[in-house]
């Protein structure tokens, strides 16, 4: 007599082939995101670096900007280029502003 096949026994590799097929998805899965988030936290360390050397820059232009503004850089380039001169106490007239009067619109 030829041997019976019992019906459970073919299921078991089915099995085995779907939990191994899983795994492999999973896995994959694992790999693909930590290969993205090393890939986001390179790009974010270069924006950080890039943002520093902005933020530097910055305070070094308001900087030159406030050394330029300085009454010190500034009266010398009044005087040659535009011939100006501080005033004395007999050249200065004070305005006084009298008040607006109120609007009275019915």
């Amino acid at each position: 007599m030829a041997p019976r096949r019992v019906r459970g026994k073919g299921s078991g590799r089915g099995r085995l082939a779907l939990i191994l097929l899983g795994f492999l998805l999973i896995a994959s899965g694992v790999i693909l995101r930590r290969t993205w988030g090393i890939a986001a936290a390179t790009q974010l360390r270069q924006l950080e670096q890039k943002r520093a050397a902005l933020v530097a820059e910055r305070l070094r232009l308001e900087g030159e900007v406030r050394a330029a503004a300085s009454r010190s850089t500034l009266q010398p380039i009044a005087e040659q280029r535009l011939q100006m001169h501080v005033p004395s106490d007999s050249q200065v007239i004070i305005i006084t502003r009298t008040p607006a009067p109120p609007n009275d619109a019915p």
